[in-house]
Formats: C-alpha cells, sequence, structure tokens
C-alpha cells in the first residue's frame, strides 16, 4: 500500500498496571524520574534461588477492582489487563459498551499466560493433593485475558493471543495496527499482560543464567544480566478520522510497524532480524532514520543482547546512532516479558508527549561494544518528533513500533 494512502491509526488511550502501581502516569513517572521498582522478592511459597529481587505488582487489591462475578476467571495476568484497559476505555472517552459488536477487534500478548495458576495447580497436584479448582483451565489459558476484555466490553471482532516470548505485546499492537488499516476492523484493544514471578518462572530464568543477583543496568560496562518484571499495559486503537469525528484528541498516532524472525537460533542474539525489523517500522511509517529523535531499546541488561541490539542500531541509524537518545527502562520496571513491549510503549508515548528521554539507570561507564548514546542516569529534555520502541524475544522474534505525534 501507498505509504500517503495509508489509514492514519492513533493512539486514543492507554492504562497500565506495573511494580510502579496502578495508572499508565505511575508507570511514567518512574521511567521519567529514574525511580526503580525492583525490591525484594516475596513470594507465597519458599524460595531458596540465588536471585532475591523482582520488580513486582505490590499491594493490587483484585476484589476492589474487578466484580465478583469475573474475578473467579481471572489469573492475575488477566486482572491486570482488565484494570489497564478500563483506563485506556476511560481516557479515550469510550463508556464500557461503546464500542461494543464487530468491528472492534482485541488482541493481547502474552509471553505465557496465567503462570500464577499453573504454579498454584501444580503444587496442589504434587504437594498437598488438594483436588482442582474447577476453573483452572480457563483461567490459565493465555487467551483468557483478550476473551475477557472482549467480554467486558461486548466486543465480537476479532479477538485472540500472541505468544512470541518477549515480543508478544508489541506484536499484538502491531496487529491491531494492521486490522484497522487493512479494514477488518474500525478499533482495536491492544497490549500485553504477564504475571510469570513465581517459584518455578524465577527458577528456570535463573538456571538460564541470564537474571542478576543485583543491579540491571543495560548497555553498560559490567552489566550481568535482566530482573524480571510483570504487568499489562493496554492501548485502545483507532483511525485519526474518527477519533476526530467524536471530537477526541489523542495521545498519538501509531505510524509504523516491523516485524521479523532471525531463524538463527533459540537463544542467541543476531543482528540481521532487529536490524530489518527497525528498517521495516521506518518504510512502514514514511519515515528515515534521521526522523527518530528517541529510542525505547530491549535493552536486557545482559551481556551478548545489548552488543547485538547496539550494533543493529548501528546499522540502522549509521553515524547518527552517536547522536540518537537510547534508553533501556527495564531496570525502572523490570522485564516484563510477553507484556515488556507493552509497557514500554507506554513509556514511549509518556517521552513523546512530555519530550522527554527518560534515563538508562545504573549505568557505570560506556562500553565500547555499545557504542551508542545510552542518556546515563539522568533525563533528558529534547525535542522529539518520533519515537521507536524495540522488543526483541527468545526464538528470534523481533518486533519495533513507531509513534510521532498526532
Amino acid at each position: 500500500m501507498d505509504i500517503n494512502n495509508k489509514r492514519r491509526i492513533v493512539v486514543s488511550g492507554m492504562g497500565a498496571v506495573s511494580a510502579a502501581g496502578v495508572g499508565a502516569p505511575a508507570l511514567w513517572i518512574a521511567a521519567r524520574d529514574g525511580l526503580s521498582q525492583v525490591r525484594e522478592l516475596k513470594l507465597e511459597r519458599p524460595y531458596g534461588g540465588r536471585i532475591k529481587i523482582a520488580a513486582q505488582i505490590r499491594d493490587f487489591d483484585a476484589a476492589a477492582r474487578l466484580e465478583p462475578e469475573i474475578l473467579p476467571f481471572c489469573d492475575p495476568f488477566t486482572q491486570y489487563a482488565v484494570v489497564a484497559a478500563d483506563e485506556a476505555m476511560a481516557e479515550a472517552g469510550f463508556a464500557r459498551k461503546d464500542i461494543a459488536g464487530p468491528r472492534t477487534a482485541v488482541v493481547i500478548g502474552s509471553g505465557i499466560g496465567g503462570s500464577k495458576t499453573i504454579d498454584d495447580e501444580a503444587y496442589k497436584e504434587y504437594v498437598t493433593h488438594v483436588r482442582a479448582d474447577p476453573l483452572t483451565v480457563p483461567r490459565l489459558i493465555p487467551s483468557a485475558a483478550p476473551t475477557m476484555l472482549g467480554m467486558r466490553y461486548s466486543c465480537r471482532g476479532p479477538t485472540f493471543t500472541i505468544a512470541s516470548a518477549c515480543s508478544s505485546a508489541s506484536q499484538a499492537i502491531g496487529v491491531g495496527l494492521q486490522l484497522i488499516r487493512s479494514g477488518a476492523a474500525d478499533r482495536a484493544i491492544v497490549g500485553g499482560a504477564e504475571a510469570a514471578i513465581i517459584n518455578g518462572s524465577i527458577r528456570a530464568w535463573e538456571i538460564l543464567r541470564v537474571l542478576t543477583p543485583d543491579v540491571c543496568r543495560p548497555f553498560s560496562l559490567g552489566r550481568n544480566g535482566m530482573i524480571l518484571g510483570e504487568g499489562a499495559a493496554v492501548f485502545i486503537l483507532e483511525t485519526l478520522e474518527a477519533a476526530r469525528a467524536r471530537g477526541h484528541e489523542p495521545l498519538c498516532e501509531l505510524a509504523g510497524y516491523g516485524t521479523t524472525s532471525d531463524a538463527f537460533d533459540p537463544l542467541r542474539s543476531d543482528i540481521e532480524g532487529p536490524t530489518d525489523a527497525m528498517r521495516q517500522a521506518l518504510e512502514d511509517a514514511g519515515l528515515a532514520p534521521a526522523d527518530i529523535d528517541y529510542l525505547n531499546a530491549h535493552g536486557t541488561g545482559t551481556y551478548a543482547n545489548d552488543i547485538a541490539e547496539s550494533e543493529a542500531i548501528r546499522r540502522v541509524f549509521g553515524e547518527r546512532r552517536e547522536a540518537l537518545p537510547v534508553s533501556s527502562t527495564k531496570p525502572i520496571h523490570g522485564h516484563a516479558l510477553g507484556a515488556g513491549g507493552a509497557l514500554e510503549l507506554a513509556v514511549t508515548i509518556g517521552a513523546l508527549r512530555e519530550q522527554i528521554v527518560p534515563p538508562t539507570i545504573n549505568f557505570r561507564e560506556a562500553d565500547p561494544k555499545c557504542p551508542i548514546d545510552a542518556v546515563p542516569n539522568e533525563a533528558r529534555r529534547i525535542p522529539i518528533r518520533a519515537a521507536m520502541s524495540n522488543s526483541f524475544a527468545f526464538g528470534g522474534i523481533n518486533a519495533v513500533l513507531i509513534v510521532r505525534a498526532a
């Protein structure tokens, strides 16, 4: 499709639940001000592992936020998605049934789905021998979040979950963009949700040797791993024409999306796939590398990943990479896996709207193998016309989103 003839898709509202608390503003303030939400790990059952920290959601009262008739069907990842979606709907100016019908799609990314339900029921089976909860299956399936949102708002359009590890949310948002552009839907509720900070998950990630026992410091010399996070972020997408017709001022335009596969290795980072995904997103948005003023990086804080992403940035942006502000906000909200791209897009939209680049906190010293401007430790106020957000997943699945002022 000709770039000039593409339907312009906007973000009319967004919501979030993160380690910073309930609400997209809480997430943005934490990212902007460099306020780490990483705390001592607290689990329901004893954990004897080496990793003792995570960016967990604390003091979340699900019963105070969800109706009693739906709560038994909701694993925490679905609870977070519902609360984030309610916030997004309100900011978009929609009452609960305003976008009902077959022309609204619901696409949510989740790497795992109902992790806590899986963990709890496995514990019953293997340890306590207590009878399983009859609602176990509808609560743990990854599609629980989008179907619950569809029922909540009476949306009968395309509804599904995308499970592509750490690119799940970004792909879900990109697919929502494509559904509206193609005419398959008029609106879309999109985003990601994950609640995987449980004994089994922490143990598995720890054994993979990618978690830091102390501090996450992306792109910095001395980095030694990532920190797990959890939460959800949800966005309401519609055409610019539709938003204007109802007198609504959107947050921004969702201008570009690119996705690729490395087809390389289950775990190791590649360079070609991320490079192509960034170039695809630029082409989709009709922008040149010089038009991007901020890049929210995948930036896990693992040694190899940050080197590979830095090289991909160099290939796309050339010598301009040294002047392009790049930051990773994962040391703030943790790596939320399937929800990560959604939380980071919410931060990226905050940066665009306030014209402030959030910092990469915990930065010690530049790594010569990561020759980028990582905005170390302090936020930076600059003009931002368009911003890019990267998500790169295990298995080599890459997704890149671009937003700009509407």
